[in-house]
């Protein structure tokens, strides 16, 4: 194996150790009223590998390589995205970023529907 093929493989090695199917779906979080939130991120990765012989005089022998010099790098970004609940039969999708109030509301509005519609039977 050449010494650039043992760089690039150690360099996947790693990436693959600090990336798993848990980083982009986290573990599941249980809350007392039942509900379950599971987080989603998205991950960036980016690595380069790279290297050369080198020599300043000129190769004699056949049988001798060149010095080689050589190097691996990476970078990783993980994001969180958004949140799943899940509560019973009801699987929402909770994004991270855009999530006003008003879209809130109108997300929240079945469900204090339902409600009013409970409180005000229970009343007749």
């Amino acid at each position: 194996m050449h010494a650039i093929e043992s760089i690039m493989q150690v360099t996947m090695t790693e990436l693959q150790k600090m990336v798993d199917v848990n980083t982009i779906v986290g573990d599941p979080v249980s809350t007392p009223d039942g509900t379950t939130i599971i987080p989603v991120s998205k991950v960036s990765l980016g690595f380069v590998s790279g290297g050369g012989e080198y020599n300043e005089k000129k190769k004699e022998s056949s049988d001798v390589g060149f010095p080689f010099a050589g190097g691996g790098g990476a970078g990783l970004t993980v994001m969180p995205i958004a949140f799943l609940s899940v509560y019973h039969h009801d699987v929402r999708l909770i994004p991270v970023q855009g999530n006003n109030m008003a879209e809130a509301l109108i997300e929240k509005m079945p469900h204090l529907i339902s409600e009013i519609k409970k409180i005000y039977q229970n009343n007749q």
